[in-house]
């Protein structure tokens, strides 16, 4: 609350008209940058070709999980001639969020409303959108996520050793099922004959339980937890794992897995929310879950054996398509090219 009345103030003294720039010197609207979660890593990679201006900016480039300016802060941007663009990922519902839902969809829906401009993460970002935050009438197109395919790649790896499956990310206590949901599997997995391993890494914040369930399922010697880590690290973590494992239930669009297919791992994953439009049927294998924005569903633990087994055998086909996946689809330079463009479209317009 108190960093939403520091930003209205600052808008206030900021948000000025702008008339001679093309150039865009874009202000971030109080989103910061980080090593792990979806926003924090966005903004350090737009700052790298966008440099944030507090002052003086002519662009206001927002993130719908970062809302932080005010629906009056929005309303002055538009007095003043300041596009709003606007990078929607998911929403609020009641699967996931205890508190109240529909109070936060209203505070989102306000830029979703009045940006002049939105960059859908996925087709589910811009259908979910429509659902919780009403339809929208303004122009808009799909981007996915992306990263530089030219640092995230694979390498030749020398001594092949035992099949390793990789879990990344930010994992909070109310997604702690992915974790679980993956180390169940592995011990299905590997009681069924077939030797493989896991490998985590990542801030979690149930530490205890999580190692708890991993010892009680016998597998101390076959997972591994790697604790959080850097942007920069991230590449060689990629690297060394086979493939990439994501339970998480109706993600809309996430980093981690355009990063692990770049660097050609295969990909099984919750077929829900963006991730079967993200991923397809080549580069790995969607477990079938049904639609439900009350109540999070889960592949059983057989079905992730499964699903690990049919990657472990189909490898080499659905690593290199991952690889080409990745470098055709979500390499960075398109994904900069269209903030350019678009950012010079609504300048010249404005």
């Amino acid at each position: 609350m108190a960093w939403k009345i520091i930003l209205d103030f600052h808008s206030i003294l900021t948000s000025k008209p702008r008339h001679k720039f093309h150039s865009p010197f874009v202000f971030y609207g109080g989103a910061l940058e980080g090593n792990l979660g979806g926003p924090l890593v966005k903004v350090r990679r737009l700052k790298h070709y966008f440099p944030e201006f507090l002052f003086n900016y002519n662009i206001a480039y927002l993130l719908s999980n970062t809302a932080y300016l005010s629906k009056g802060s929005l309303c002055r941007l538009r007095r003043n001639r300041i596009p709003i663009v606007l990078n929607q990922n998911g929403v609020f519902y009641p699967g996931w969020y205890a508190g109240d839902w529909k109070k936060q969809n209203l505070n989102m829906a306000n830029a979703y409303h009045l940006a002049d401009y939105v960059f859908w993460q996925s087709n589910f970002c811009r259908r979910s959108a429509d659902i919780f935050l009403g339809p929208r009438d303004g122009l808009g197109e799909i981007l996915y996520n992306a990263i530089d395919t030219n640092l995230f790649k694979p390498i030749i790896k020398k001594n092949k050793g035992i099949f390793t499956f990789l879990v990344t990310g930010s994992i909070s206590k109310n997604l702690s099922y992915r974790l679980e949901t993956t180390i169940s599997g592995l011990a299905m997995l590997r009681f069924s004959g077939i030797e493989a391993r896991l490998k985590i890494a990542g801030w979690i914040e149930d530490a205890s339980v999580i190692y708890a369930h991993v010892k009680r399922l016998g597998l101390i010697d076959h997972v591994e937890i790697l604790g959080p880590y850097t942007q920069e690290e991230a590449v060689s973590i990629y690297q060394n794992a086979d493939a990439y494992v994501i339970t998480k239930y109706l993600d809309p669009c996430p980093n981690t897995v355009i990063e692990a297919l770049a660097c050609g791992l295969p990909v099984l994953y919750s077929a829900s929310g963006g991730l079967p439009e993200l991923v397809g049927t080549e580069a790995g294998i969607g477990l079938n879950v049904i639609e439900d924005w009350d109540v999070i569903h889960t592949p059983s633990d057989n079905t992730i054996a499964e699903g690990m087994f049919r990657i472990i055998k189909d490898y080499d086909v659905m690593s290199g398509a991952a690889r080409a996946l990745a470098t055709s689809k979500y390499d960075i330079k398109y994904w900069i090219d269209r903030h350019k463009t678009v950012f010079t479209n609504l300048l010249r317009n404005k």
